[in-house]
C-alpha cells in the first residue's frame, strides 16, 4: 500500500475519480479494494479529487467501501472536507457534513481517526470553515455553521478565527448566523500578536459597516473594551481608516471609546491626526470636543501627531476646530511647540500653516532656548539651502520681529541672500516655460487670424462661425492664448523675489501652462473636424482620437508627477 502512494494513483481511478464516473469505480473496487488507497503525488485520495470536482455520488460511493477517507490528508493537510469548503462543492460538502455529524465523540485529541472531520485541521491549522469563509464561500460556511457553531471560534496558526476572517471580508450572513447563536464567552476573542484584534476591530479594518453594526447590536457590551496588543480598540482602528461613519456608531454605543488610551498614550484623536484622517477628526471633536486637550506619552496633543506625520490636512481640520490657543502652543516633553517640531522637521508647509493663525506664538523657546526661527536657521548654516527652508526662516523672522519686540529672542546668525540661495534649476525652468508659453500665445494668436474654414469675403464673418465645432474652436483657442499670457507676465515678475515665487506663485505658472497645452489640443481637434468634408469623416475622428489619448499617454509616463513642477 505504501509503495502505491509514493508510485502515485492508479490511472483509472484518477480518470474516474475527476470525471465522477462512479460505474468504473464500482469496477475497480470489485477487482482490488485496495486500490482505494493509492494517492496522487500531492497524497490527494480519490476522495479529495471527487471533492474537488464536485462529484457528490462518487464520492458517496466512495465513503461506502472506505469511511476512512473521510480523514485522510494531503500534504497540505487538508481532507476532503477542507477541498469541498475551498472550491464551494456545496453538494459534496452535504454530503461530507451528514457523516461527519454522525462522527463518534473525541475520547483522544491525538487519534486523528476518531477526531470530528469538521474539527480538524490542515497545515495552517485552518478547518473546513475557516477555508470556507477564506475563500469566500458564504453558502458552504453557513452550511458548516450549522453542523457545529462553535467552530467559527476556533484558532488557526496566525491565532485568526473564522469569525475574524469573515469580519475582516465582509461576509454578512456568516456574520450574522455566528451571532445568532449562543453567546460566546468573551475570552473566546482574546487576540494574540499574530493577528489584528477582535473580530470587531476586523471588521472595522474592512470598513464593512454592516458587519459592524451586525456585532454591536448583539454583543457590543464586551467587544468594545477589547484591545489589540498594544493596547487599541475599535475606534483606534475606525481613525486609521478614516470612517467617521463606523466612529459614530461606536461613540453612539459607548462615548467613553475617544477617551481610551493605547500603549504608547494615544487617543483616537492623536491616531486621527497622525493619519490624516479628517472626517474622523470633525466626528470626534463634534461629540467630544475636550479629547483635544489629551497628550500622548511624550507630552504632545493631536496638533503635535498632525506635525510630525506631516498630514497638513489633518492640521488644517484641527486649526479650524479647536479653540484653546493655549493647545497650539503646548509644549512636549521636549520643551517643543507644533511649531518647532515642523521647523526641526523641515515640513515647511506644516509651519507656514501654523504661522498664519494668529494664535500660535513663534516667541515660544524650546528647553534649548531655541525658537522655531533660530531652528531653521541652524540648517541654514549647515549650507544645504533649501528654497522652501529660506522662505520659512523668512517668515518666522518677519513674524517675530513684530511680534516678539519685548522678548528676549535667540540672536539673528543668518543673512540669507534669496538670489543665490535659489534652488540651481531655477533660472532653467523660468526660461523653459516662458518659451514655451510664449510659443503657445504666438501659435493661438495666429490662429485667431486663420480661421478654419476661412471668412466670408463679403461680411467678413467666419464661414463656419454658426457650428458648434467653431464655437469650441473659438473657446479652446482664446482659454490657451490667454494661459499662456498670464504665464509669461508671471514668470516675468518671477526674478523679483524667486523664493516667493516658488512658493506662492510657481504651481500656478505650472497649471496654467498645462491648461494651455490642454487648449491648443482641443482647437486642434474642432479645426480638423469643421475642415474635412462632411461626406468623408473618417480622419476627423482619428484626430480626435488621437488628441484624446494624448493626455492620457502623458499621465501614463508621469503618473502624479504630472501634477508637480519640475524641479
Amino acid at each position: 500500500m505504501e509503495t502505491e502512494a509514493k508510485g502515485g494513483m492508479d490511472p483509472a481511478l484518477y480518470k474516474a475519480a475527476t470525471q465522477g464516473c462512479v460505474g468504473i469505480l464500482r469496477k475497480l473496487v470489485v477487482n482490488d479494494v485496495k486500490i482505494l488507497n493509492s494517492k496522487t503525488p500531492q497524497d490527494n485520495t480519490a476522495l479529495h479529487l471527487a471533492a474537488l470536482h464536485g462529484h457528490p455520488k462518487f464520492a458517496q460511493q466512495l465513503l461506502a467501501v472506505s469511511e476512512e477517507l473521510m480523514v485522510a490528508k494531503n500534504a497540505d493537510g487538508d481532507t476532503a472536507l477542507h477541498l469541498a469548503a475551498k472550491t464551494g462543492r456545496l453538494k459534496v460538502l452535504d454530503l461530507l457534513v451528514g457523516l461527519a455529524r454522525a462522527w463518534p465523540e473525541e475520547p483522544n485529541p491525538e487519534d486523528t481517526l476518531l477526531k470530528s472531520p469538521l474539527m480538524m485541521t490542515n497545515n495552517e491549522g485552518n478547518n473546513p470553515l475557516h477555508e470556507a469563509v477564506r475563500h469566500r464561500k458564504t453558502a458552504v460556511a453557513l452550511a458548516l455553521l450549522d453542523a457545529d457553531h462553535s467552530r467559527a471560534h476556533d484558532l488557526n496558526e496566525k491565532m485568526e478565527s473564522p469569525l475574524h476572517m469573515a469580519a475582516r471580508e465582509g461576509l454578512v450572513h456568516v456574520v450574522r448566523k455566528v451571532f445568532d447563536f449562543a453567546w460566546v464567552e468573551p475570552a473566546e476573542y482574546v487576540p494574540s500578536a499574530a493577528v489584528s484584534g477582535t473580530a470587531l476591530h476586523q471588521a472595522v479594518l474592512g470598513g464593512h459597516t454592516k458587519v459592524v453594526e451586525i456585532m454591536l447590536e448583539r454583543q457590543h457590551a464586551a467587544l468594545l473594551d477589547m484591545t489589540d496588543p498594544n493596547g487599541n480598540n475599535a475606534l483606534h482602528y475606525a481613525a486609521q481608516k478614516n470612517n467617521s461613519h463606523v466612529v459614530e456608531l461606536l461613540l453612539g454605543k459607548k462615548t467613553q471609546l475617544a477617551y481610551s488610551r493605547n500603549k504608547d498614550q494615544q487617543s483616537p484623536l492623536h491616531v486621527a491626526a497622525q493619519y490624516g484622517s479628517t472626517a474622523v477628526i470633525k466626528a470626534l471633536l463634534q461629540h467630544c470636543s475636550d479629547v483635544s486637550e489629551m497628550e500622548d506619552g511624550n507630552g504632545r496633543n493631536a496638533f503635535h501627531a498632525s506635525v510630525i506625520s506631516g498630514k497638513a490636512n489633518a492640521l488644517r481640520c484641527l486649526l479650524r476646530r479647536v479653540r484653546p490657543a493655549e493647545l497650539l502652543n503646548r509644549a512636549d516633553k521636549n520643551g517643543d511647540t507644533p511649531l518647532h517640531l515642523a521647523a526641526k522637521m523641515s515640513h515647511v508647509h506644516s509651519a507656514l500653516m501654523l504661522l498664519r493663525d494668529r494664535r500660535v506664538d513663534p516667541c515660544i523657546r524650546d528647553h534649548d532656548g531655541e525658537t522655531a526661527r533660530s531652528l531653521v536657521e541652524k540648517k541654514l548654516h549647515t549650507g544645504v539651502t533649501d528654497a522652501h527652508e529660506m522662505y520659512l526662516w523668512k517668515q518666522l523672522k518677519r513674524q517675530e520681529s513684530a511680534r516678539c519686540r519685548k522678548q528676549q529672542l535667540p540672536p539673528v546668525t543668518f543673512s540669507g541672500d534669496s538670489r543665490t540661495s535659489s534652488h540651481k534649476y531655477f533660472e532653467r525652468s523660468v526660461e523653459t516655460y516662458i518659451l514655451v508659453a510664449t510659443l503657445i500665445a504666438t501659435v493661438t494668436f495666429a490662429a485667431t487670424f486663420t480661421m478654419p474654414g476661412g471668412y466670408n469675403q463679403e461680411t467678413g464673418i467666419a464661414i463656419h462661425g454658426h457650428d458648434t465645432a467653431f464655437k469650441i474652436f473659438v473657446i479652446s483657442n482664446t482659454v490657451a492664448m490667454c494661459s499662456a499670457i498670464v504665464v509669461v507676465y508671471c514668470f516675468i515678475w518671477a526674478w523679483k523675489d524667486p523664493l516667493k515665487f516658488k512658493i506662492d506663485q510657481l504651481v500656478w505658472g505650472h497649471r496654467l501652462t498645462m491648461i494651455a497645452g490642454l487648449g491648443m489640443l482641443v482647437s486642434l481637434m474642432a479645426s480638423v473636424y469643421i475642415t474635412v468634408p462632411h461626406k468623408s469623416r473618417w480622419p476627423a475622428y482619428v484626430v480626435i482620437a488621437i488628441g484624446m489619448s494624448t493626455p492620457a499617454v502623458v499621465v501614463l509616463m508621469l503618473g502624479r508627477d504630472v501634477i508637480f513642477v519640475p524641479l
